[in-house]
């Protein structure tokens, strides 16, 4: 007997914007990204993605502005580097109004939250959405946000997780031990909506933070959202394995991306939990024709409205390094920032220079570009999953909404078809269809600790 095939997940991966990922594409004529400002734009997406059984909607986000290449934010602002950038979090209430499967991957910051608010609005969005909200935990990387928010430089990179870590431990107590099963009785015949003694303060006395006070919101449906994160540092790999449900990866060769997902399942097993208990995503570029010839004529087409120089830009931010000040076929010197590790790490050999970084950003970005015909785009993605142990993709956009219409009229049917991607959605919260278990978080994970 055959085993059935491992079902790929899939997110499509966006950001409150106009340029995203891949840069320059906004000036494609049936590009429509311009249109993010507006609640169609984000209700009309989720319901394509929902018609494609997309898993869900993964919402990246700033605080900052990329300033870091020429010293400035010219580039950014004229060709939208991510600028001007909205909130996601506002963005679910609309599309989980228009959906009913869909889930919502939303990125927030939580150098810059006060965990006692943002706890208030990720119930609410879980409660409105009836349990389909992933939060992805971010401690930020840009001195601009920092100055911004009022600090005179961003907070050491591992110094980052150490506050993280105790800002998961609040969120826990307000999610998981403020309010207990069965606190709500909603009887009008009593006059008791909640019984007090099921219900709970929370007393916190920490390094970061002092906590004093009751979670505001009754139990959502998943109480504790699917916690996303993204991290691939030592440190990174260490808050993941104790706290992330899905991890997402940047990868460029397999070879090196199945190192980086047998890291990640191995901080999971150190935690005390089981490999599978995290799902790995990697970022990924599709460009997909009726036929392979037809597919490389998109591609040409897209190249000839990219920026690569834009997205150096971007990349410079991630860095820390200004890219502009370099030759174009002078070695780029590794410098260690408080940027993101795993970006300047890229960089560490001291062989890259600016020609090869526009190469490698030819598209605006330097996610992994997969073309071709449905066939063989279904063979990559297979590919892809068999030889990384990868569970799933977040496919970014390169013309809104064409991208994400692309791949629902043309990949997913051969998957389907091939038997490596679901042909309904499963019933429940997105972390019992991602997991195929319970809406709450599962007994191994560290916040369940925190229940009464």
């Amino acid at each position: 007997m055959t085993a059935a095939k491992k079902k790929i997940l899939l997110n499509a991966f966006n950001m409150n914007c106009i340029g995203h990922i891949n840069h320059g594409l906004w000036t494609h004529p049936r590009d429509t990204s311009t249109r993010y400002n507006t609640l169609e734009y984000w209700t009309e997406l989720a319901q394509l993605l929902e018609r494609g059984l997309f898993d869900g909607l993964f919402i990246a986000d700033i605080v900052g502005v990329y300033d870091v290449y020429q010293s400035s934010v010219d580039v950014p602002l004229k060709e939208s580097i991510q600028l001007p950038v909205n909130d996601p979090l506002l963005l679910v209430s609309a599309m989980a109004a228009v959906t009913k499967n869909l889930g919502f991957g939303l990125t927030a910051n939580l150098t810059y939250e006060a965990p006692y608010l943002f706890a208030r609005r990720l119930s609410t969005l879980d409660h409105l959405s009836r349990g389909r909200v992933g939060w992805n935990i971010v401690t930020g990387y840009l001195d601009s946000a920092a100055k911004a928010m009022g600090l005179s430089e961003q907070v050491e990179h591992d110094r980052r997780y150490d506050q993280a870590d105790e800002y998961l431990e609040v969120l826990y107590k307000l999610l998981e031990g403020s309010w207990e099963n069965g606190a709500v009785l909603n009887d009008p015949q009593q006059r008791i909506y909640a019984q007090p003694d099921k219900v709970h303060k929370v007393e916190h006395k920490g390094e970061f933070y002092q906590v004093e006070g009751y979670h505001l919101c009754e139990p959502s449906p998943q109480r504790t959202p699917v916690l996303f994160q993204a991290g691939s540092s030592d440190r990174g790999l260490l808050f993941a394995g104790r706290h992330a449900e899905c991890v997402f990866i940047s990868g460029q060769t397999k070879a090196s991306t199945k190192a980086q997902v047998d890291k990640v399942r191995a901080s999971a097993v150190e935690a005390g939990r089981n490999p599978e208990d995290i799902k790995v995503f990697m970022g990924l570029n599709v460009i997909v024709g009726a036929t392979e010839e037809l597919a490389w004529a998109k591609h040409a087409e897209y190249l000839s409205y990219a920026s690569a120089e834009a997205g150096v830009a971007h990349f410079s931010a991630s860095t820390g390094i200004d890219f502009s000040q370099y030759e174009i076929d002078e070695p780029i010197q590794y410098v260690k920032s408080n940027a993101i590790q795993s970006a300047t790490k890229h960089l560490q050999n001291n062989d890259w220079t600016r020609r090869k970084l526009l190469e490698q950003h030819a598209l605006g970005g330097r996610y992994i570009t997969v073309v071709g015909s449905p066939q063989q785009v279904a063979d990559e993605l297979e590919s892809w999953i068999a030889e990384t142990g990868l569970d799933g993709f977040n496919l970014t956009r390169i013309v809104t909404p064409e991208s994400y219409e692309d791949f629902i009229e043309l990949v997913i049917p051969e998957l389907q078809r091939r038997g490596s991607y679901k042909t309904a959605y499963d019933d429940g919260t997105l972390r019992e269809k991602l997991f195929q278990r319970e809406a709450h978080l599962p007994e191994q994970h560290t916040g369940s600790t925190y229940r009464r």
